[in-house]
């Protein structure tokens, strides 16, 4: 199994906490653990607090260690002493994830120092204000350097981490994983997420359901065009208007 380790700090955000397990977990090859500092409970930037079992020694032991974010308010450009020790714990060959703000945590270790990386577009300004070392890609869904993977914010999280399942696993478990999770199989990291218009009536939504519900079968380029009753180029352009992508690389 391959052991995860989520580290959890105070101001974290409990969607983005939760991805991790969620994603990871129903891929069924991850050992998905939550650690904090010292074992406590983390406060979150809702209402109520998060217990844990785990304290950050897991981190030692970790093949790939996942930062969600925290609220932008608790962000420091220097690390508390507590935080950069355990940051400084995780093995150098571990891959190192990031998801929304927390790239300002790997930012602060001096762990993005060289490698391309994204964040939360509002916090962008800050983020290069402060670690002008660092080649941000605000725009972006994701950003896989290899044995550090960033993210965009909230709901990216999640395309990041099919992104993990996909590279790690292939693209039937992952299809699998986003089918059982009822998310989208695939979303290219690097495409901009700028604002669509809506078309008034989608020609491939229809289809991208149906075909949704068949991922564990061989599905070709003329059966989904076929289904949507356009013409195969027509299929194509109409996919790439509504989706932003080709349905070659949405099927993966």
């Amino acid at each position: 199994m391959h052991r995860v380790a989520v580290l959890a700090l105070d101001g974290v955000y409990p969607f983005e906490l939760g991805i991790p397990a969620r994603i990871l977990g129903a891929a069924g090859d991850y050992d998905v653990v939550t650690c904090s500092v010292g074992g406590r409970p983390v406060r979150t930037n809702a209402d109520f607090d998060i217990a844990v079992n785990h304290d950050a020694r897991v981190l030692r032991n970790a093949q790939t260690v996942i930062i969600p974010p925290i609220d932008p308010l608790r962000l420091t450009r220097a690390l508390p002493g507590p935080v950069r020790e355990a940051i400084a714990s995780i093995p150098a060959t571990a891959r190192k994830v990031s998801l929304c703000t927390g790239a300002f945590v790997l930012a602060a270790a001096s762990l993005l120092d060289g490698p391309s990386a994204t964040t939360h577009w509002e916090c962008a300004p800050v983020f290069r204000r402060w670690f002008p070392s660092v080649s941000l890609i605000p725009e972006v869904l994701f950003v896989d350097e290899g044995d550090v993977v960033t993210s965009a914010g909230a709901a990216a999280g999640v395309d990041l981490c099919l992104h993990v399942v996909r590279s790690d696993l292939g693209a039937a478990v992952a299809n699998d994983v986003a089918r059982r999770c009822v998310v989208p199989p695939r979303c290219d990291g690097g495409r901009p997420y700028a604002d669509r218009p809506v078309a008034a009536r989608s020609v491939t939504g229809p289809t991208r359901e149906w075909a949704h519900a068949r991922l564990d079968e061989p599905l070709r380029l003329p059966d989904l065009a076929e289904h949507a009753g356009v013409s195969l180029r027509g299929f194509v352009r109409h996919f790439r208007a509504e989706v932003g992508l080709s349905p070659g690389v949405w099927l993966g």
